[in-house]
C-alpha cells in the first residue's frame, strides 16, 4: 500500500487548508503528522482517504484515488477519525463489527472469518474487557480503545489514525503508540495526527510537520523537531534532548 499525493489542494468555503502538498506514504514505518490546530492535519488526512473534495492528485498504489470505489478504499484503508461521537447504545462487540462492513455484501451475515477479526481487534486496542458493555456509556478514555477496535477490524493494508491519544491516560497514550507503530513495522501503512511532539519524536520514523496548510519539514524526528521549526511553526521555545529511549521534546515558553 502506497498513497502519493501531487499538488494536493484543498478548500473549505474561501479558505485553501492544504495547500499544494506533494508527498509519497510507503509501509513500514511510523508517520505522525504534526503541527498547531488549524494547520491542516485532519483536511489533509481526509483528503488522502477521499473523503473531501480536493484540487491535485492522491493515488492508491498508483491508481487514481477518484476512479476507487468507495468500498475498495475503505478495505484498503482503515480510517480512526478524532472525537466520534456515537449515537446508538450498541455493545462494544457490535461497534468493533462495523469495521467489518467493507468486506459484506449487502443483507450478509457476519462470517466466521469476521468474527475472528473482531476478536482480535478488540485484543489488540485493549478493549476485550469492554465487549459487552454499552458503547455509549463508555468513559473518553474507554470509547477511544472501542473506536480503534472498530478500525483495526477493518485489517486494512493501512490505517490512518486522527488523534488516537486523545482523552487516553498516559499508559493506554503508551499501549496505543506500541500498537501503532508494531502495526507499521509489520508492514502496514500507519499514519498518525499527533499533538504529543515527545510521542511523535519517540514513537514515528518519520514526520510531516503542517503549518498553514503547507508540508514546512518532513523526515526523520531529530530532523524535523528542531528549535528553528518549533519557534517558526509553533512560536514556542523548548528543550530538546537525545535520551536513551529517544528525543524528548519540553516546551519551555513563547
Amino acid at each position: 500500500m502506497t498513497v502519493t499525493a501531487s499538488a494536493l489542494t484543498v478548500s473549505l468555503g474561501a479558505r485553501e487548508v492544504v495547500r499544494g502538498v506533494d508527498l509519497t506514504l510507503a509501509p513500514g514505518g511510523l508517520v505522525g503528522v504534526i503541527g498547531p490546530n488549524g494547520a491542516g492535519k485532519s483536511t489533509l488526512v481526509r483528503a488522502l482517504l477521499g473523503l473531501v473534495r480536493y484540487r491535485g492528485r492522491v493515488a492508491l498504489d498508483g491508481a487514481d484515488l477518484d476512479a476507487l470505489p468507495r468500498g475498495d478504499i475503505a478495505r484498503k484503508l482503515a480510517y480512526l477519525p478524532q472525537g466520534q461521537t456515537l449515537h446508538w447504545p450498541l455493545t462494544v462487540e457490535r461497534l468493533a463489527g462495523l469495521g467489518r462492513l467493507p468486506h459484506l455484501a449487502p443483507m450478509s451475515r457476519l462470517s466466521a472469518e469476521d468474527r475472528v477479526a473482531i476478536d482480535r481487534a478488540l485484543i489488540r486496542a485493549d478493549a476485550e474487557a469492554l465487549r459487552t458493555r454499552i458503547a455509549t456509556e463508555l468513559s473518553g478514555g474507554e470509547r477511544a480503545r472501542a473506536m480503534l477496535a472498530r478500525a483495526l477490524a477493518v485489517e486494512a493494508e493501512g490505517l490512518i489514525a486522527d488523534e488516537p491519544l486523545a482523552a487516553l491516560d498516559p499508559g493506554h497514550q503508551i499501549d496505543v503508540m506500541d500498537l501503532l507503530r508494531a502495526e507499521a513495522r509489520e508492514g502496514r501503512l500507519v499514519v498518525a495526527i499527533l499533538h504529543d511532539l515527545t510521542m511523535a519524536a519517540r514513537y514515528c520514523e518519520r514526520l510531516l510537520l503542517l503549518d498553514q496548510g503547507r508540508l514546512v519539514a518532513d523526515g526523520a524526528p531529530i530532523e524535523v523537531l528542531s528549535e528553528a521549526n518549533l519557534r517558526a511553526v509553533y512560536g514556542i521555545r523548548a528543550r530538546i534532548e537525545q535520551g536513551g529511549e529517544g528525543l524528548v521534546v519540553v516546551p519551555m515558553g513563547r
